[in-house]
This record gives structure tokens, sequence and C-alpha cells, in this order.
């Protein structure tokens, strides 16, 4: 297709959307086919802050609007979600790459943190302390901060900025949201929708770009709040940057998360765990399955383990009955092969190998890798290092459960992590002494539902605060504490003090 042919992604900008004067585009496109799908704007310094200046315009009034008509948008909001689930799913399988099935759920745990927004009425209510010395009451305000701003990841363009603006719109702020350039169509459809179900213009605002954009919303000064999800790196430095221009910044960034199977575990059930948290959605998820530590007798398993992964289909996740997707783009591909033919070099067994999978017509140009799982897999291996981001699973043995938890938490990361069992007091055990922000047992990727806040320790996040439940009220307002004492004349003097409402 020409590129002139090729549809441009707008900004929105001021409740508008607004046709880019960049000379910086960048091709969003299909991964299992390699086809053009629209065109993304790098945008410029001046159409970022003409962004950031429609946010601040708005807060002066989406500040003072009733609680009650706030919730009503996101009422109004999720029930639109609903009505486009299905195109929803399909633009973001064709330029994401994931199955449809997994696109929906994409979508779906989105909606579930609009429906959390919802509630605000019942979310941002202060405390009261009534008497708290004599004739004096004590109560706090959760008021909304300012503009706040989210840079979210690839992976889940439905879900994580659907985890950032509806939470700090309900509160009562406003927003300038920079989605992945690789794949902004349903970002901006979501937002578009959300507009529809009737936030004021101004309030939601979406810029697009790379580096500069990121850090011109670190540095403005009329940026009060950022929130991010992605790389250890790049979380690193959106944090130390934001941070020191005086902003709250919650990051969520690099994982490598483990999962403990002990003997007693039920085992077709944990195959099938396994298989689907380290392979669905082609391994690229902040909270997939990259290291299975086989305890005791379980280390017979792998064979099974093998054997579960070798049927899964790999191919275009719009296919019926496809598992495995392609990776988000040619460079992320050939990343993940440089890894796995390391691993080799560095002496882990490769059991299965998913690199060139058997593919039909068109989908040999995809960026297609296939479950691939190494075993003899150690700390020091490349493999084990880093976040391969992949469909690639590493076998690790340990004796005992102390020594697989002293395993999992030797690893500089703590994202998520999972044990499978039947016994309780293993459970007990696990849960009390894991250093891990998401803890699943018999559940292999346990990403909170919104009444919990999502977490993470060590590496894997920096701030204190999560981005939804109720921790995300807390990172997305001021708390105020107002002591107030009234005066009145002497009950004993004889005077009545009796107040008459009229």
């Amino acid at each position: 297709m020409n590129s002139n042919n090729v549809p441009r992604i707008p900004l929105l900008i001021g409740g508008e959307r607004v046709q880019s004067r960049t000379d910086q585009w960048r091709d969003v496109v299909n991964p299992a086919t390699q086809q053009v799908l629209a065109r993304v704007p790098m945008a410029t310094a001046d159409e970022v802050e003409a962004a950031i200046a429609a946010a601040s315009r708005a807060f002066a009034t989406w500040r003072r609007a009733p609680i009650g008509a706030r919730a009503r948008v996101f009422l109004r909001y999720q029930h639109l979600i609903r009505e486009n689930m299905k195109p929803l799913a399909a633009m973001l399988t064709a330029e994401q790459g994931k199955t449809l099935a997994d696109a929906e759920g994409d979508v779906f745990r989105g909606l579930e943190v609009v429906e959390h927004a919802a509630n605000i009425g019942l979310l941002q209510m202060g405390e009261l302390a009534n008497n708290v010395a004599n004739g004096v009451d004590t109560h706090t305000l959760l008021q909304p901060l300012g503009v706040c701003a989210g840079i979210t990841p690839f992976n889940f363009p439905a879900m994580i900025p659907l985890w950032m603006f509806p939470m700090a719109i309900a509160c009562g702020n406003t927003f300038v949201l920079k989605p992945s350039e690789q794949d902004p169509m349903v970002t901006m459809r979501l937002a578009e929708l959300a507009l529809e179900a009737g936030v004021p213009a101004g309030v939601l605002n979406v810029v697009h770009g790379g580096a500069e954009v990121v850090d011109a919303l670190c540095d403005h000064p009329a940026i009060r709040a950022v929130s991010f999800v992605g790389s250890t790196r790049v979380g690193t430095h959106v944090y130390r940057r934001a941070t020191l221009a005086g902003k709250r910044v919650q990051c969520m960034m690099g994982a490598k998360n483990h999962a403990v199977v002990l003997p007693d575990a039920h085992p077709a059930q944990t195959l099938d765990a396994l298989a689907g948290a380290a392979f669905g959605a082609a391994g690229q998820r902040c909270m997939a399955v990259s290291v299975a530590v086989l305890v005791g007798a379980a280390r017979a398993w792998l064979p099974g383990l093998v054997e579960r992964a070798r049927r899964m289909s790999v191919g275009d996740g719009s296919a019926k009955g496809t598992d495995v997707g392609p990776l988000i783009s040619c460079a992320a591909r050939e990343r993940v092969e440089a890894l796995i033919a390391r691993g080799v070099e560095e002496g882990a067994r490769l059991e299965l190998d998913g690199r060139l999978p058997p593919l039909d017509g068109g989908l040999r140009e995809g960026n297609f890798v296939g479950p691939t799982i190494f075993s003899g897999v150690k700390p020091g291996m490349a493999l084990y290092d880093e976040e391969i981001f992949g469909p690639v699973l590493c076998i690790v043995e340990a004796a005992t459960l102390a020594e697989a938890i002293a395993f999992v938490n030797a690893n500089p990361n703590g994202n998520g992590t999972a044990l499978f069992t039947q016994s309780g007091a293993a459970a007990r055990r696990f849960e009390e002494e894991i250093d891990v922000g998401q803890v699943g047992i018999n559940v292999p990727i346990p990403v909170p539902v919104p009444l919990f806040s999502f977490s993470g320790s060590r590496a894997s996040k920096l701030g204190d605060l999560g981005p939804y439940g109720k921790q995300a009220v807390l990172f997305h307002t001021q708390t105020k504490t107002v002591t107030t004492r009234w005066f009145y004349d002497d009950v004993s003097a004889g005077v009545d003090t009796t107040i008459t409402l009229r």
C-alpha cells in the first residue's frame, strides 16, 4: 500500500482530533503479516505543550464537577466498552498480534478498572474524627492534584491505559496519555469512546512520540503526577527525572517471574497453567512465567511440559485455534532468537526450539517464535538474567521448598510469582516468606482485580502506590486535613445554644 494512502493517527488535544504537523512518522505494522496499518506521528514540542495546556484549562472546571457526575461518566463508558468489545479486540489483535481471546481479555481487564472508577463516590471519601479536643473536630479531604500523565507499553494497549486515566479522571484530575507508538490504534479508540461517554474536552488528551515526549511529560511544571509501565531501564529514567522535577511517580517495571512446582501439585492443571502463562501472548506479559522451579520429584514433569508446549499452535492471532501469536516487531523476534542462541552457547539444554516455526503463506514474514524450553538454566546466563519478553521458559531445579523460595528471593525482580501445591502449610509458608508483589497459589498469573492494587517489589517497582484499587485514589489525590472549632456561649450562663434549622 502506498504510504500516502495509509491512515494517519491523530493526536487528541482539547477534545479535538488534531493532525500532527511533525515531519517524523512511524509505521504501525501488523506483526503477523508486516502489513502497514497506519502511521503514527512523533508529536512536536508545541503539540505536547498544547495538550498539557488543554488539560490545565480543563482542570479548573473538572475539579469542581460533582462526584456523582464523574461517576456517571464512567458508568456510560463501561457500557460503551462492552458494546464495542469485539471490534476493539480485533483492532488490538491486528496491531499487537495477540490472539483474539487474549485481546478480549486485555480489554476486559481494563473494563474492570473502569467499573471500579464508577464507584468513586465511595472511594474518594475522607475521614472524620469528632471532638479530638474540647469542641474541636478534624476531617480530611481527598482533593485532585491537577494534570496527570501516563506512559504505557505495547504489550497491553487497552488494559494499561485503562489502569491509568479512568481512576485519575474519576478523582477530578485531567490527563495526558502517551501510548506506545508501536500499537496506538486501540488506545485512541478507547479515548474516543471516553469522550463519547461524556469526558469533557481537555480532560483526556493523547500525544504520540518517543523519548522526547516522555522527557517533556517528566519535566513539565504543570504535570503533578506520572504513571509508567514498561522496561526497568526506561522506568528508572522516568522515576529519577520526574521525581527530580517534584512529581509523584509510580513505575511498574521489569520482571522475571518464577513458578514453583511441588510434587503434590495437580499434574494436568499445573502443566496447562505453566504452558499458558509462559507462552500465551507470545510471552509478552510483564506477569508471564519465565522460570519454572521444579522441586524434588516434580523434576520428572519436564517431558510432560515439553510435550504440552509442543502441541500449542503458532500463527496469526486472528485465526481460530491459535495459541501463540507473533512478537510485536522484527527487532523483538531477532532479540529473542539471539537470546535462545546465547542460551545454547552458555550451556543450557534446549529441550524445545521454537525458532522458525512452520508457517504458511504470508505468515512467513511474520515475527513468530514458537514455545521454547531450556533446562539446566543458572543465574549468570543471559537467559536467566535478562527479561526475555518472548515465549521462552527456563527450567530450574530445587531440592526443597526452602531452597526454591531462597532462589526466587535472590532474583533482583519481584513482580509476580506462583506456587503449585495441594498443601495449605506449604502455601502459607510461601506467602509469608516470598518477597514478590503478586503471589498466586495455583494461579499462574496473579494479577489482582481492581478492588486490590497491582504491586511489585525490588527492581520491579518504583514508588509506594499502585495504579488501581484504593492506592490509585491516594496516588491521584492530595490529602488535606482540616481542623475546626466553633465558639458559642456557655450553656451554664443560661443562654440557649440550640441551633434552629430554617
